[in-house]
């Protein structure tokens, strides 16, 4: 980071200098994953304490939380190209501390569920202006920096955010993480407000109009490349929001090694972080095909290995650390390809496409994850399967959208 890239003739001043931008966007993308996993290791304890009977019923203190920040994606993008990226963020970011402190103040199972839908609300304004910000200051490699940069900040949140929460729970109630959440929440909105200006140019400015966004979709859903991998990464993002949801419990109830929780987790969840590297390393020589659609049947493989050693009784700690490190790599070396091929044909319409994509894997996954989470039963069976069920939907997917043609590269039809 030591050389800012130029910015274009015609891109938008963000008001500060290139590190503290980085920063900025690092963490405004860190929101998200800060609001699922950071209370993770609270989840009993909260249970506890709002009355919940049934451990799977916690689930939905994760659940509702995606289906809030899934469904508000696709209102942030048309209101910030409407009223500017600066005053929508400022408003999400805004409504997810409030909901923040609400959800620290719960009392009951149907206030914090209510809170958590209405705290994810306001993280997917932060989610989903972060790139739109980027973009209007950069382009081409320099967006690209840009990106690579915050992403390397942003990836270090998932394996970190158990241990804050749980470094907070050896020192006050579950109520404090939400506390820590809303101040997170309301330092970036000073910064935000202090030290950005506003990044859309007022010429740039749109209306909202919903015919055009309602034929954007359409193009979006009617295109077949798009569509598909749209769907395969929905189904993956659900495997994922399976383990997420069932993956405090498996530590407590199956292993009873509550105090490996935060260490395993983050172990895993650096594989992903591994992957993004290995792409980034490997994927102009080798093709996101070729990369992504191996990865894909790696993930069915280790699926099924681990399927299998749940089912035959020879699951043991380290064999889920082990195969879930490895099924994490294959997820992130699949996820980052299958999205970017989904955007490919339609970046005529790319802030809709976006939205409507973003829609479909957050809100489709987070069902898909509580389905699976629904299912434990004091085994990591349900987990597994999951895993496995959803890794050949998605390979059959994939090969209805290629037409048969896996680890080639795709053909523009004469």
């Amino acid at each position: 980071m030591n050389e800012a890239p130029a910015r274009l003739a015609g891109a938008h001043d963000p008001g500060m200098g290139f590190r503290e931008f980085v920063g900025l966007i690092a963490a405004l993308m860190a929101i998200t994953a800060l609001g699922i996993d950071s209370m993770l290791p609270a989840l009993p304890q909260m249970g506890s304490a709002l009355g919940i009977a049934s451990e799977n019923q916690r689930q939905w203190i994760i659940a509702a939380y995606m289906l809030g920040l899934g469904s508000a994606q696709l209102a942030y993008g048309p209101l910030a190209d409407r009223f500017g990226r600066k005053p929508v963020l400022i408003a999400g970011l805004s409504l997810f501390t409030l909901f923040s402190i609400l959800a620290g103040f719960a009392t009951n199972f149907e206030t914090i569920v209510i809170a958590r839908a209405l705290q994810g609300i306001g993280a997917a304004a932060p989610r989903v202006l972060a790139v739109s910000v980027v973009r209007d200051c950069y382009s081409g490699r320099q967006m690209a920096r840009v990106m690579s940069l915050s992403f390397i900040i942003f990836l270090a949140v998932p394996i970190l955010a158990p241990s804050i929460g749980q470094i907070i729970l050896f020192l006050a109630p579950w109520p404090y993480i939400f506390f820590f959440l809303a101040t997170f929440g309301a330092m970036v909105v000073l910064w935000a407000a202090l030290r950005m200006r506003e990044t859309l140019h007022p010429e740039h400015r749109r209306p909202i109009a919903p015919a055009q966004v309602l034929a954007a979709t359409r193009i979006v859903l009617g295109q077949r490349i798009s569509l598909g991998y749209s769907l395969a990464v929905t189904c993956l993002f659900g495997a994922l929001m399976g383990f997420i949801n069932s993956v405090q419990q498996i530590f407590a109830d199956v292993f009873h090694a509550e105090r490996l929780f935060t260490l395993i987790f983050a172990l895993a969840a650096s594989f992903m972080g591994i992957a993004s590297f290995v792409n980034a390393r490997f994927v102009e020589h080798l093709g996101t095909r070729l990369l992504s659609h191996g990865a894909l049947v790696g993930f069915v493989l280790v699926a099924l290995l681990h399927g299998l050693c749940a089912m035959l009784g020879l699951e043991t700690i380290w064999s889920f650390a082990l195969l879930q490190c490895a099924q994490m790599f294959c997820f992130g070396l699949v996820t980052s390809n299958f999205s970017a091929m989904a955007m490919e044909p339609v970046g005529h319409v790319a802030g809709t496409a976006s939205s409507v994509q973003g829609f479909m894997s957050t809100v489709g996954g987070a069902l898909i994850g509580i389905v699976i989470g629904q299912k434990f039963d004091g085994t990591t069976v349900p987990v597994t399967m999951g895993f496995l069920l959803v890794g050949i939907a998605a390979l059959l997917i994939v090969m209805l959208t290629e037409k048969g043609r896996l680890f080639r590269p795709h053909v523009q039809p004469a």
